[in-house]
């Protein structure tokens, strides 16, 4: 059983049927592509043309290429590295830890935010890989048997944990991503038409039949992989935030940074899930999935991670200023003061004052603010970690070895560009595969799509559609329904 509330804004806009939801998802993945998809691809591999070229010449010159020196020798690939993993957490947090509290508004975008946080993933791991300096043998990370003599991981070491952890979280990720999609697949086979189409998708959805046993096994599924993933989700940024916070430099060596840590890594993935769901709803006209409802309620856990956030920052003070340390009380005067002063009000500025603005309604349920908002949160996380890592290592103990850090075209290049991968990953995906997840979204359609008993607001941007919206009939009454659905 569950509670409907009789004042719940709908879900499903628009009077949708069963089979005007298959219509509306597949018809992205089995039409040509739409000329705003392919203007978005081309925006997208221009700069994975970048990031391979950027990759091409620090495989080729080294790490010289990068504007590290002997001071700063772990700057921007670790702050692009911990940004995007923060961006991966949402990902499963959408999925896995709102269908435990059995949040329905999860639905309609959590197949996007799961496939973002596989594409973050990937992109994270590329700038540890490309700072050994041979990635070619990045496979001695793990522990394997080898026969180069002693080599043997480090189990005391943080950076371990961090191939563990997100090891770990990629795979549990990938593979509650694949089982979500299996009903989708097997939807968008029994309606190919070309024989590669029905080969493809046979094979993606492991003949699946649709019986009430599959279903059964199915449900039982995402919920152990939803139990496994929740605390993933609370791990794997606890544990990038110990290669900080194991170390003794000032401002990293501080026991407030797990959790500020993951109340950052979703407020940042949030940010990013909004700015995709943005733009998927646009590109392949789905706004009567990705309601205002939606973006409103996203918006709301941002400003709650992003006031999170904020005490952090001021609690980070408080602790220095308490622990009449004058190394840790340098290192903060010196980011708000210092020759980083820019990205530290940066980051103030983007991630704690500009958030409070979604306390304004029309600000919450406005598209294009929300849209803006998102990118401005994204840059000042951006600058958080830049302000955590480059200002606490270019002034340390030793005044003699103090220096500063410019990033050279390359490393700016190699960042660039994995935006460029991620979104050439994130719209092919949107392009052959189901971006919202049918069969879900079809279990909430009965109680919360609108003209029904269960919704008594007014949406002031839709107009209820004639041929379906029957007014005086409930929305709990039998839809039309067809065989082929």
């Amino acid at each position: 059983m569950q509670h409907v509330s009789p004042v719940r804004e709908p879900l499903v806009t628009g009077g949708k049927t069963y089979h005007d939801i298959t219509q509306d998802v597949c018809r992205q993945v089995e039409a040509k592509p739409n000329i705003r998809w392919m203007a978005a691809l081309a925006v997208a591999l221009f700069f994975l043309g970048v990031f391979i070229y950027s990759v091409y010449r620090t495989l080729w010159y080294g790490i010289g290429e990068w504007g590290l020196n002997k001071t700063v020798g772990w700057a921007w690939d670790i702050t692009n590295f911990v940004w995007w993993v923060g961006i991966g957490h949402a990902g499963t947090l959408i999925s896995a830890v709102l269908l435990l509290f059995r949040q329905k508004w999860r639905s309609s975008i959590n197949r996007a935010a799961e496939a973002m946080t596989i594409f973050a993933v990937i992109c994270a791991a590329m700038f540890p890989v490309l700072h050994m300096g041979r990635p070619w043998q990045a496979y001695w990370v793990f522990p394997l048997q080898n026969t180069f003599g002693s080599l043997w991981a480090n189990f005391n070491s943080p950076l371990l944990w961090d191939v563990f952890a997100i090891s770990t979280y990629f795979s549990v990720s990938l593979v509650f991503w694949y089982i979500g999609l299996i009903p989708d697949f097997a939807t968008i086979r029994d309606r190919a038409k070309g024989p590669i189409a029905k080969v493809a998708y046979s094979m993606l959805s492991m003949n699946w039949k649709g019986s009430a046993k599959a279903w059964s096994r199915y449900e039982t599924v995402s919920l152990i992989l939803a139990g496994v993933s929740t605390p993933l989700v609370l791990s794997v940024h606890t544990i990038v935030s110990m290669d900080f916070a194991t170390s003794v430099v000032p401002g990293w060596h501080t026991t407030i940074f797990p959790p500020y840590f993951v109340a950052g890594a979703i407020f940042s993935g949030f940010a990013m899930v909004l700015t995709l769901m943005l733009i998927t709803r646009v590109v392949f006209k789905l706004e009567d999935y990705i309601t205002l409802e939606h973006i409103a309620l996203m918006n709301k856990i941002m400003m709650i991670t992003g006031s999170i956030v904020g005490v952090a920052y001021i609690t980070e003070f408080f602790i220095a200023w308490y622990s009449q340390v004058e190394f840790e009380q340098y290192a903060f005067i010196n980011r708000a003061t210092g020759p980083y002063w820019w990205a530290y009000w940066s980051m103030m500025t983007c991630n704690v004052i500009t958030p409070q603005l979604v306390w304004i309604r029309k600000v919450r349920y406005s598209i294009p603010m929300t849209f803006v908002l998102s990118i401005i949160v994204n840059i000042g996380m951006w600058f958080e970690r830049f302000v955590i890592i480059v200002t606490s290592l270019h002034r340390d103990y030793l005044p003699s070895s103090w220096a500063m850090f410019s990033p050279s075209i390359i490393d700016i290049g190699v960042y660039v560009g994995t935006i460029g991968l991620f979104f050439t990953l994130f719209l092919l995906f949107a392009k052959f595969f189901p971006v919202i997840n049918m069969a879900e979204v079809k279990t909430i359609l009965k109680y919360t799509v609108d003209n029904g008993p269960t919704y008594t607001g007014h949406d002031p941007h839709h107009t209820p559609t004639p041929h379906h919206a029957t007014p005086g009939v409930p929305a709990s009454a039998p839809v039309t329904y067809t065989k082929h659905d």
